[in-house]
């Protein structure tokens, strides 16, 4: 048997019939065009943070481990252009080093740099855009195995920034950063009345503010991350162990297993979580924006229009009230600028982004169906990266220009060459 390739979350996996490592984009149109020959088809994978099946390959598989190197850059304006297996914590380290940073990130930086603007990957801030929004220039492989150089005064740039693995195999990306910056971050519990309130003040004078509600209480974690010239005061080494690696994952974790074998004992144990009191640090941005996860778990996100989030939280706080779910992971919501991007979650619209998560081995069917149901409601789109249950019928309706990505699709993969189950769903045959 082929070996075995499985993503981190573990729910998704495959045996592919071959299994490649390119070390440049030459080895890559030869490996494409090798598989057209063939009649297979072709995924590639980066860190394997996607929930969905986005990168499952059946036929062959890429793996972009080898290209992790940075080509040019940072240049006068700022921009880089980067091997697009290369991961985000090494991006920031990379950047870190020349004086530059990323305009913002997503809450973890083990993603490679492809497969996170690919996906949406987006982070938090009113007036930022995801992170495809940084990207200047991408250069693909298409499905015919042709090298296409796209840049920002080319209209295709929007429609392959978020491409969900549909219409190339990225290999470089160029994006543009900004000078590094440190973050004033004030961490604190609050009631979730009073959050949901004052949302709209709470994200518009914070440069990066988010949420975390704690299922079966009334509390909600706080996080307020805005840009300061004041010296770094970061968190001392013992008390950043402690909150973010002992309690944040080790005794978290415990709680978790604690939960999925005594489910019963959920609701108890979500109020050790708030606790009192606050804290404050500055520190490089890069550092306070991606977080330690240890704690496995699946996860399913939705952005929706910003208006309509305090309705939306408070939909799911009644529905796993009165269908007595048993959920130990704490509900993110997070909050971005509209864009560009054609098939970017926050295209067009001011949007909020709401996480549900449910731990390793536990039933979310239940919890994720009735989610979706209310995500349904306010015209949520799904994170092309995490777990949803919506089709191509149901997308479509979803995205204005939906049908100029097919479009787009039809001219840089004619033959599906990059097809899988995953984007039959999603986009059709």
């Amino acid at each position: 048997m082929s070996k075995k390739w499985t993503n981190w979350a573990g729910n998704q996996s495959s045996h592919p019939q071959s299994w490649i490592r390119p070390q440049n984009i030459a080895e890559i149109v030869a490996a494409v065009k090798d598989a057209i020959a063939q009649g297979r088809r072709v995924k590639v994978i980066g860190s394997g943070h996607s929930f969905t099946g986005a990168a499952v390959a059946q036929d062959v598989l890429i793996e972009m481990t080898h290209m992790t190197r940075v080509l040019a850059g940072p240049d006068e304006n700022g921009i880089v252009e980067l091997e697009a297996g290369m991961t985000l914590s090494a991006v920031n380290e990379y950047l870190f080093q020349h004086d530059r940073a990323l305009e913002n990130l997503g809450d973890i930086a083990y993603q490679t740099i492809a497969g996170a603007i690919s996906t949406g990957t987006h982070g938090t801030g009113e007036n930022i855009g995801g992170l495809a929004q940084q990207v200047v220039g991408l250069t693909l492989v298409d499905g015919v195995g042709n090298t296409v150089e796209i840049d920002e005064n080319n209209p295709l740039l929007h429609f392959v920034r978020v491409g969900v693995g549909a219409v190339g195999i990225i290999a470089h990306v160029k994006i543009r950063t900004v000078p590094k910056f440190a973050l004033h971050v004030k961490e604190k519990p609050m009631p979730l009345s009073y959050v949901l309130e004052n949302l709209e003040d709470l994200a518009s004078r914070n440069d990066h503010f988010e949420f975390f509600w704690i299922p079966h209480t009334k509390w909600a974690l706080t996080k307020r991350n805005n840009r300061t010239e004041l010296p770094l005061q970061p968190l001392p080494r013992f008390k950043k162990w402690w909150q973010k690696s002992f309690m944040e994952n080790t005794a978290f974790g415990l709680v978790c297993q604690l939960g999925k074998l005594f489910p019963g004992l959920v609701p108890r144990l979500a109020t050790a979580l708030p606790g009192s009191g606050s804290t404050s640090y500055i520190d490089e941005s890069f550092r306070v924006f991606a977080s330690e996860r240890r704690v496995k778990f699946v996860e399913m996100e939705y952005a929706i229009p910003q208006e309509h989030c305090r309705a939306a939280v408070e939909d799911i706080e009644r529905v796993i009230a009165e269908k007595n779910y048993k959920v130990s992971f704490p509900v993110e919501v997070r909050f971005t600028a509209p864009d560009n991007n054609v098939l970017s979650t926050a295209h067009a619209r001011r949007s909020a982004y709401i996480a549900v998560h449910m731990f390793k081995g536990c039933d979310y069917l239940p919890y994720f169906s009735s989610v979706a149901e209310i995500m349904a409601k306010y015209s949520g789109r799904p994170h092309w990266g995490k777990m949803h249950f919506l089709t191509h019928e149901e997308l479509s309706a979803l995205y204005p220009r939906w049908n100029e990505f097919l479009v787009v699709r039809d001219q840089l993969d004619p033959t599906r060459t990059f097809h899988n189950g995953y984007l039959e769903q999603v986009f059709g045959k």
